[in-house]
């Protein structure tokens, strides 16, 4: 039988889809076996993930609009996250982000 090569890839987990604008949205809490989060949003936004409720800034990682990211977080954490500040290049809209869990 003849290998080929095959693209890296992770089992899919819950999504949770919030909404945000200029104050904080908040996730549930990561699965127990989650180390990895998928990251997309349909404006720009600042994320924040921690221990315990979380509030996002635009000090925080920035997420341009329909752009791809994996962050590794540790179980039982959560995300927040604020629509991005207007200003250079950016204009601020409030949308979603969609956050998968990658198993």
């Amino acid at each position: 039988m003849a290998m080929f090569e095959k693209h890296a890839s992770s089992r899919i987990g819950t999504t949770q889809v919030i909404a945000y604008d200029a104050s904080t949205a908040i996730t549930n809490a990561f699965g127990a076996g989650t180390y990895q989060i998928r990251l997309v949003s349909n404006s720009a936004c600042h994320f924040k993930i921690g221990d315990g409720a979380q509030t996002a800034t635009a000090a925080d990682p920035f997420l341009p609009a329909n752009w791809e990211t994996f962050v590794t977080v540790t179980p039982g954490q959560r995300i927040s996250a604020i629509k991005a500040a207007t200003g250079g290049l950016v204009t601020a809209t409030a949308g979603s982000l969609w956050v998968t869990e990658v198993l």
